[in-house]
């Protein structure tokens, strides 16, 4: 998000779906958005204001576009970036499990249980790969940082070098004196 811009972005759900919203400031300034979840009807559902992460869940009262913004509105020089994962509704099941009466083999459960392992591996991927790209971000930025002053560092003892040569070659210049002959 650029500074002073919003972003919004809208599903779809039916009535009865539970849905999750979660988000999360990578980088950019105080890691901190303003955030607004509106309903069909134009209702707010959740508002939160100068928020680095956060996460809400709720059942869709009425079918319709929900909408998600998110406000860099207060920040006058800082791009934010901002990771969003807006779940609606549950995952559908593996094929072939839950489609008999009878007890599920030893194959269909080790599937399953496999499938949600997985699922949970995503999980803990999505979040280490958030802390890396902020660990990326700082170490960028404090890179920059002594850059800048490793060259203002430089500059200085250059001027100062210069400075000393200059006071050093007139302690032993030659002074002519104008004397008169008597």
């Amino acid at each position: 998000m650029r500074r002073r811009e919003d972003e919004c972005f809208f599903e779809e759900i039916e009535k009865g779906t539970e849905s999750t919203l979660e988000f999360q400031v990578v980088t950019g300034g105080r890691y901190d958005v303003d955030i607004e979840l509106e309903g069909p009807g134009r209702q707010i559902l959740y508002r939160e204001t100068k928020q680095q992460y956060g996460q809400f869940q709720f059942t869709a009262d009425l079918t319709g576009t929900y909408q998600v913004c998110f406000s860099n509105e207060f920040s006058t020089f800082s791009h934010k970036l901002v990771y969003m994962d807006f779940q609606v509704g549950d995952e559908p099941q593996l094929p072939g499990v839950g489609e008999h009466y009878t007890a599920m083999t030893q194959m269909e459960s080790s599937s399953q249980k496999i499938h949600e392992d997985l699922n949970s591996v995503i999980d803990y991927q999505t979040h280490h790969r958030l802390r890396e790209s902020q660990s990326r971000k700082r170490a960028e930025d404090m890179n920059e940082r002594v850059l800048f002053w490793a060259v203002g560092e430089t500059l200085g003892i250059l001027v100062i070098t210069v400075g000393q040569v200059m006071v050093l070659k007139n302690f032993f210049a030659d002074k002519k004196t104008n004397q008169a002959s008597y």
